[in-house]
């Protein structure tokens, strides 16, 4: 095997461990919600609820949800170290720190949202904050190794994340505090699984994508 094989099949390899752990973490999260939602016994909405509160209750009336908590935490920090490795192939392929820096961002913030749960203050809302902020600038600098039109809607998602976060006060009422946290979490978790599937289809030949 000559050099530039050797180069192809690092890439390949590279672009392959990145889209899978993309793709499953962005997965997991999503059913790791759902299924906290499902064991969590006490009452709980989508509208009313913070995605958080299935780890910690912010009301001292409600019973701690061990199950719900345990699920939750787990599944963000599983996904958060997912997304740290995942940065690490896409940079050694892309060498693009305007994107891997957020993203890497992405995922330590999604590992210490399950490290620290809702009540453990001020280190959950720095965390949750973090994922907001990077996740969105992510999802909108992937442009620059995204073809089109995959980068365009990667591109809002990012948008739709960071107008939420900016003017999340004004969406409450219409959406509820829940609704409003799950329009700006949901796409970015979206970027995530759909940037993983597309590493998962580059091919080595795609010359507007892969700069080696």
């Amino acid at each position: 095997m000559d050099i530039n094989e050797i180069i192809k099949s690092d890439i390949r390899a590279s672009l392959t461990k990145s889209g899978l752990l993309l793709f499953l973490s962005g997965f997991f999260i999503f059913m790791g919600i759902i299924t906290g939602e499902i064991f969590y016994t006490a009452e709980f909405n989508t509208r009313d609820n913070y995605i958080s509160e299935l780890a910690a209750s912010i009301d001292p009336e409600t019973a701690f949800q061990k199950l719900s908590a345990h699920i939750f935490d787990y599944t963000m920090i599983g996904a958060g170290l997912m997304v740290l490795a995942a940065t690490w192939f896409v940079h050694k392929i892309f060498k693009k720190y305007l994107m891997t820096i957020p993203m890497g961002l992405l995922g330590i913030g999604l590992a210490g949202v399950g490290a620290f749960p809702g009540d453990m203050v001020p280190w959950h809302g720095i965390f949750a904050l973090i994922v907001f902020i990077a996740g969105g600038i992510a999802a909108i600098t992937s442009f620059k190794i995204v073809n089109s039109p995959l980068r365009y809607i990667f591109v809002a998602f990012g948008i739709i994340a960071l107008v939420l976060l900016s003017f999340q006060r004004y969406f409450i009422p219409t959406l509820g505090v829940g609704g409003a946290e799950r329009w700006l979490f949901y796409p970015v978790v979206f970027w995530i699984t759909g940037m993983g599937t597309y590493l998962l289809g580059i091919k080595d030949g795609h010359k507007n994508t892969l700069r080696v």
